[in-house]
């Protein structure tokens, strides 16, 4: 692990199974590191929160879509 613990000790510290763990794992790293995420400058946050809430927004908007295509049927 990039903590430098075995990853067995981290699963039973936090109450994990392996897919969670690995996903957790995954997440840090297509974000870069977490020190990166330190270093960030506030505009920065900002863009990547205006960029996960856009990305919210978008699947809200498709499952409205499908929602009134849904009820149009009907």
């Amino acid at each position: 692990m990039d903590s430098g613990k075995p990853r067995a000790e981290v699963m039973r510290e936090y109450d994990l199974g392996k897919s969670t763990l690995d996903r957790w794992i995954q997440r840090v790293h297509a974000c870069g590191s977490t020190a990166a995420a330190d270093n960030r400058t506030s505009e920065q946050n900002r863009l990547i929160e205006l960029e996960r809430e856009n990305a919210r927004l978008k699947m809200e908007v498709d499952v409205l879509k499908q929602a009134a295509l849904i009820f149009a049927r009907k």
